[in-house]
């Protein structure tokens, strides 16, 4: 079972995303449509976003 986690940032508008690491890849979901689908990337395309986002 996955374990989805928000930012600590996130407030409870909703405006926010939630990621779960399953092995070996990154998911991220839109926290108001769970169901609407999945973004699917690979642990270093994910660390290559954060760290062009900081």
């Amino acid at each position: 079972m996955l374990t989805w986690r928000k930012s600590s940032y996130s407030t409870n508008g909703g405006e926010c995303v939630e990621v779960a690491v399953d092995r070996p890849e990154v998911l991220v979901r839109d926290t108001k449509d769970r169901a609407g689908g999945t973004l699917t990337a690979s642990p270093s395309a994910w660390r290559e976003l954060l760290s062009r986002l900081r």
